[in-house]
């Protein structure tokens, strides 16, 4: 897992001299001797610090797969390998799959479980059943992983009662494994039932390569995950509760006067980079699920089993700014190619009102924009009542360049029922004119 300690200490100069003198009580001790012994073992770090640079170097260079087995867009060839297991990224608003390999390869996920327990939250913030200011009362088991110096924490107290505000921001901040308890307790009673919930939820969003054992992602054998899966949760984060990015995008978190930065470290690298999560276990490596804005464009990655901090936001951000470079999404206007209604015969209503299934969005490459069209039919010149809401009633084509992208369906907005008598009989002799 992501680990941090508590305090950070900058020192330097003088304020090295005082702080040695009073923390240590070294007064017999000259200043200049104290700063001629840390400027030795700055000398004496200088290799290992040189050493470090060059294996973060050398990662940068390196690629896990070669890059004709990495899947492009429209088939195109790969811009580069990444040094990860596994990757993925999407276009969050179309779909569409920008670049992925080893993207179905199952993984130990680590503190990526924690999107799923921030899903399961903020489902529960939107049906009412909890308020950001809910108060959660901290058990015994949260508080023991905060006093946990090997996995990361936002320091929660045992009988502490903390809102569910300040908890998410431990979850997405601080990553915080007793907030993650703390939350999964209070919603399901207990961790293990919350766990059940966790893999209902994946299953209703077609994470059919996840599987996850506790709400935390501290390693067990039997859980696990893919890039694929962890792009499709994210997606849903971000389309379905857009004030997921209050917390992924903050930078930092400070609570009960202990201040964490945002293990997502590419935050502070990309302007266009709004969440989500990192994760990190040893037999893994380090993941960063990422999601990006820019110019109307979406972007959800998942990079997964690099071998540093650094490289997991550095492979990322090598993603992100391709990928910005590279596409645009385009959202042609379906109004101009079927009317946003349809004729109802022998029905309450004369009309009843139709639309996409979803918004027509299409992922080109800049230039392109020009030879997107749609084309679109419905299945009759008109309904007859009853019309049920979602019925389909027709078809939308997206097209690139005359050749079809994708068919969205054509729904019916609301449901109309049967007219009295008098207007069925009406509008039947009408149907035969």
């Amino acid at each position: 897992m992501d680990v941090r300690g508590n305090f950070r200490f900058r020192l330097t100069g003088s304020r090295l001299a005082r702080f040695s003198v009073a923390r240590f009580g070294l007064m017999a001790i000259p200043i200049a001797a104290i700063v001629a012994i840390g400027a030795a073992i700055a000398l004496s770090a200088a290799p290992a610090a040189a050493a470090r640079h060059a294996r973060h170097a050398a990662a940068k260079e390196t690629s896990a797969v070669a890059l004709d087995q990495i899947h492009v867009l429209g088939g195109r060839p790969a811009p580069f390998g990444l040094n990860a297991k596994a990757a993925m990224m999407v276009d969050a608003r179309s779909g569409a799959t920008l670049y992925a390999y080893n993207e179905h390869e199952k993984i130990q996920p680590a503190s990526l479980a924690k999107l799923m327990t921030f899903y399961l939250v903020l489902k529960a913030l939107h049906q009412g059943r909890i308020t950001p200011d809910t108060m959660v009362t901290v058990s015994e088991k949260a508080w023991r992983l905060s006093m946990n110096s090997t996995v990361s924490r936002m320091f929660l107290q045992v009988g502490q009662r903390v809102s569910v505000n300040d908890l998410l921001f431990g979850l997405m901040v601080s990553s915080g494994n007793d907030a993650a308890v703390a939350l999964a307790e209070y919603l399901a009673g207990s961790s293990d039932a919350f766990s059940e919930q966790m893999n209902q939820q994946a299953k209703e969003l077609g994470l059919g390569e996840t599987h996850f054992s506790n709400p935390d992602g501290l390693p067990v054998p039997e859980m696990y995950t893919t890039a694929f899966d962890m792009v499709k949760l994210g997606r849903a984060i971000t389309q379905r509760f857009p004030d997921a990015f209050t917390y992924t995008s903050a930078k930092d978190f400070t609570f009960d006067k202990i201040h964490q930065p945002n293990f997502n470290a590419l935050l502070f690298y990309d302007a266009r980079v709004n969440g989500l999560k990192t994760g990190h276990v040893e037999e893994a490596g380090y993941h960063l699920v990422a999601s990006a804005h820019a110019n109307g464009m979406d972007l959800i990655s998942a990079v997964l089993g690099t071998p540093s901090a650094m490289a997991r936001r550095v492979e990322t951000e090598k993603l992100v700014d391709w990928a910005f470079r590279t596409f645009t999404s385009v959202q042609p206007q379906w109004h101009k190619t079927l009317p946003d209604q349809m004729r109802v015969y022998g029905g309450a209503a004369d009309a009843v009102a139709v639309a996409p299934a979803e918004v027509p969005f299409v992922t080109v490459e800049h230039g392109q924009e020009g030879k997107v069209t749609l084309a679109g039919s419905f299945s009759a010149k008109y309904l007859v009542a009853p019309v049920r809401k979602g019925q389909q009633v027709g078809a939308l084509v997206l097209m690139v360049d005359g050749k079809p992208q994708s068919t969205i369906p054509m729904l019916a907005m609301a449901s109309v029922g049967p007219g009295g008598w008098f207007k069925r009989m009406t509008d039947r002799m009408r149907m035969r004119l």
